[in-house]
């Protein structure tokens, strides 16, 4: 224990950023959920026949697919940036879990964060890797013994939600051809958005819980250490 205590990589200055780009997360997708309103309209006015000239009818078609385009690329920016940043996160926690006395710990930091990204097994690997950093980092000691937490489980299920609507809305818009077509792919946009606005504060909550219990555990396994080295010196 002593050894590893010293191995404890501080996570602040990760942790600060990873709230940083979810708070942009969140911002970006209100963005996002006005500027799907916007189009909303258009369509309706589309389909109500409100345009008197097809010029001005086309020209706002062009305009919207123009702000929906750069909408779109500034998300997958911000998702990209964050989505690595969140994965260097989980890696620490777990690591940084391990040097707290987590004993046979059964996900590695690297395998924590590889399950992400292998078919039907990111499913639920994930979601046990991150409830175990959770139960290691609050009582490292007895980890196993803690049974699964509700924070952990509303994260999990507001990411699976998330990635499901997501394919939805590349499914819709890409099979979209008549006019309602686009409106009913615009309406699970707007709901895949809501959504991921709820998995970004989920998250916000699950790694400031994480992350202060990994502080508080550090705090108390390095007084521990330094009383234990007090008393070689005293003896």
């Amino acid at each position: 224990m002593s050894g590893n205590i010293f191995k404890f990589k501080d996570a602040r200055r990760l942790t600060q950023w990873v709230r940083y780009l979810l708070y942009a997360q969140i911002l970006v997708a209100l963005i996002a959920i006005s500027s799907n309103y916007l189009e909303y309209q258009l369509l309706m006015d589309y389909e109500s026949g409100a345009y008197l000239s097809e010029e001005q009818a086309v020209a706002d078609g062009d305009a919207n697919d123009q702000r929906q385009l750069g909408v779109a690329g500034l998300y997958f920016v911000v998702f990209i940036v964050s989505g690595i940043m969140i994965l260097k996160w989980i890696y620490r926690a777990n690591f940084n879990a391990r040097q707290l006395g987590a004993k046979e710990m059964t996900f590695t930091p690297g395998w924590s964060v590889g399950y992400f990204f292998i078919p039907v097994l990111s499913l639920w690997k994930p979601y046990q890797a991150m409830n175990e950093i959770w139960q290691a980092s609050h009582d490292p000691e007895n980890w196993s013994l803690n049974g699964f937490n509700s924070s952990v489980s509303l994260w999990w299920l507001l990411w699976i939600v998330s990635n499901i609507l997501g394919q939805a809305v590349y499914r819709f818009a890409d099979r979209a051809e008549e006019l309602q077509d686009f409106i009913n792919a615009n309406l699970v946009s707007q709901i895949s958005e809501v959504v991921s606005i709820l998995l970004a504060f989920a998250t916000l909550k699950l790694i400031n819980h994480i992350y202060r219990a990994q502080t508080k555990s550090f705090a108390r396994v390095e007084q521990e250490t330094y009383q234990d080295a007090q008393q070689v010196v005293i003896g």
